[in-house]
């Protein structure tokens, strides 16, 4: 077993204008991947990974020697790993609205030169889905071996499912929901509030400028309260103190609260607001069911499913992952639940790497056996 060493961020400029399903068009588009091992002759070779909320396309191996941290899923792919790289070409694709080299609300906008800001569109989990699509034609990919993903991810492979049924194998959705509930909604609307009420925002307008600093931090502070389980943030901290001489004073503080505060600044170094504005309201919309029927009787065309949940995870909790695999087999097809045991909440399926290949490895074999 082994990693796939240097690997490097391409980009695929489309030169066509995408039809939103908000009805706006876009473009052209600038499509930022990576890729791992090779595809075939036949092109059916090819596992499509689908990254979350901050997520880019690095998904394994480093940029350079210099790179203190691999791709965010490494251990799962290379040589002999759960995505191996010796039998699967692996895609990973920044997403539509990001700010990772796809096009998105800190792109250029041809008609003004100037960022898009919120003249950007409003873009949707099966926007980014149809952009991947381009992307993987442009490839030369026929068929997908799997979708996999976690998270809003993993609403992207169902959309994958559903979007594109005789073009994928498998779906994998990990830590994922058919549509979003009342509650994911509300944590991501006071995450844009957060944003929204920092003067330096701007109302988007902020490029040039040091831009919506606090409010981006104190987002991702609330989002990452959300990642976490009670048992994880006791098992880190405890109640431990930062410094017992300012037990009694309103700035002392307690090791959660300076690890949150740590998180939001990293943030802030990495990722632009208007992104994260314009995904976690992608996140608000999915809804597989939009458009499509009942949600409950349109899961009859959908691939063969691995649904993966986390049994601490109560941002998407396991039961809504189960409840994905029961409407595919009461429609008929083949669908099957396996659980992380896990203390780590949502973000176990960025930490459980043994379990998930655990999972992964023999499902995709047998997956590859049926062609």
């Amino acid at each position: 077993m082994g990693d796939v060493g240097i690997v490097a961020t391409r980009f695929y400029e489309w030169p066509g204008k995408l039809q939103l399903e908000g009805g706006a068009h876009l473009g052209p588009l600038t499509i930022a991947y990576e890729t791992y091992g090779e595809l075939n002759a036949s092109g059916d070779n090819v596992i499509l990974v689908l990254h979350a909320l901050t997520g880019s396309a690095h998904v394994a191996g480093r940029h350079s020697l210099e790179d203190r941290l691999p791709g965010w899923w490494d251990p799962l792919i290379g040589p002999g790993r759960a995505l191996d790289t010796r039998r699967y070409f692996v895609v990973c694709a920044n997403v539509l609205g990001s700010c990772y080299g796809t096009t998105g609300p800190a792109s250029i906008n041809p008609d003004t030169g100037r960022p898009y800001a919120l003249d950007f569109p409003v873009v949707t989990i099966r926007d980014m889905v149809r952009v991947q699509k381009i992307l993987l034609d442009h490839l030369g990919v026929k068929h997908l071996v799997a979708a996999v993903g976690g998270s809003m991810g993993g609403m992207q492979v169902l959309e994958w499912g559903f979007l594109y049924p005789e073009m994928v194998r498998a779906i994998i959705p990990i830590a994922a929901c058919g549509r979003t509930t009342p509650m994911q909604i509300a944590f991501n609307n006071v995450q844009r509030e957060a944003i929204y009420a920092d003067p330096e925002w701007q109302a988007g307008n902020y490029y040039g400028t040091q831009g919506p600093q606090r409010g981006l931090a104190l987002a991702r502070r609330i989002g990452t309260i959300t990642y976490k389980s009670d048992i994880s943030w006791t098992m880190k901290f405890g109640r431990t103190i930062v410094d017992e001489k300012k037990y009694f004073h309103l700035d002392g503080q307690f090791e959660v609260e300076s690890y949150l505060s740590y998180q939001g600044r990293k943030l802030v170094q990495r990722f632009d607001a208007n992104a994260y504005i314009y995904l976690t309201k992608a996140v608000d919309l999915h809804d597989v069911g939009r458009g499509r029927g009942n949600y409950n009787e349109i899961w009859c065309n959908v691939p063969v499913c691995l649904g993966i949940g986390i049994s601490s995870d109560f941002l998407f909790p396991p039961q809504q992952v189960k409840e994905i695999v029961q409407l595919i087999n009461a429609a008929g097809g083949r669908a099957l639940y396996k659980e992380l045991k896990s203390p780590y909440g949502h973000d176990a399926f960025l930490i459980e790497f043994k379990q998930l290949e655990a999972i992964l490895k023999p499902f995709l074999d047998e997956i590859s056996r049926q062609v």
